[in-house]
């Protein structure tokens, strides 16, 4: 029953998701171009608030578990895993604050309203996968931009989504190339609970009455580790939530 009620409730989803991005495409492209980086952020953040709005019409419960006081003045490394598209939104809004950027696969970056322009202009790195030197190159750079500019960039070190919410294995590379070229950046491991469910029966319908949990961790300084101790401690925190 719940199944069935579910596709008439995402339909509605859909239109009002649909509303908020094509509207906050043209608040982006209005306050990036004639306002500036400052403006142009502040629409992106409130169009994943607007975003979340739009999750609760499907019932949705997001919880967003932050104790740490962070320091603006710092780069920061964000770490986390990844189960949904629908991960991104929350890590924008709760940590706002941090002006988190993303390291993205290239074939985001057209097509899909607000989403693709906040992609191209707003900081984030399209990376082609299928050309690690390229990609790599392009982390190298993001990193520097970052350390530079004292914003966060967030990184899925799984690569791609888990399906059914179980952790999969870190790979090195991009991680590894974002540190050497942020070395003096906070690292926040961040663990992700349960978005995996709704796209359990892909992208229609969307389930009802999802619980999704955030919980930012302890933070270390990069320039105290080495990249092995990092690997090893983000990789353990987040899997001990996830997992355990």
């Amino acid at each position: 029953m719940k199944k069935i009620l579910a596709y008439p409730v995402t339909v509605i989803y859909y239109l009002f998701f649909g509303l908020v991005l094509v509207v906050f495409h043209v608040f982006q492209f209005i306050t990036h171009r004639l306002m500036g980086y400052q403006p142009h952020k502040i629409t992106v953040d409130w169009l994943n608030f607007f975003l979340m709005r739009c999750l609760n019409i499907l019932g949705t419960q997001i919880h967003f578990y932050n104790d740490y006081d962070f320091n603006k003045n710092n780069a920061h490394i964000i770490v986390a895993n990844h189960q949904s598209m629908y991960d991104i939104p929350p890590i924008i809004w709760c940590l706002r604050q941090l002006h988190p950027k993303f390291i993205s696969k290239i074939e985001l970056g057209k097509g899909i309203p607000s989403v693709s322009y906040n992609l191209k202009y707003g900081g984030s790195v399209l990376i082609d996968r299928k050309n690690s030197e390229s990609a790599v190159n392009a982390i190298a750079e993001f990193g520097q931009r970052i350390q530079a500019r004292k914003h966060a960039a967030v990184i899925f070190p799984e690569g791609t989504r888990s399906r059914d919410g179980r952790l999969k294995r870190f790979s090195e590379n991009g991680l590894r190339t974002l540190v050497e070229n942020c070395p003096d950046a906070v690292i926040v491991p961040l663990s992700i609970e349960n978005s995996w469910q709704l796209q359990k029966y892909g992208m229609f319908p969307l389930p009802l009455g999802v619980k999704i949990r955030f919980k930012v961790h302890q933070p270390i300084e990069a320039n105290v580790h080495n990249f092995e101790q990092i690997y090893e401690y983000c990789w353990r925190e987040i899997e001990e939530e996830v997992e355990g």
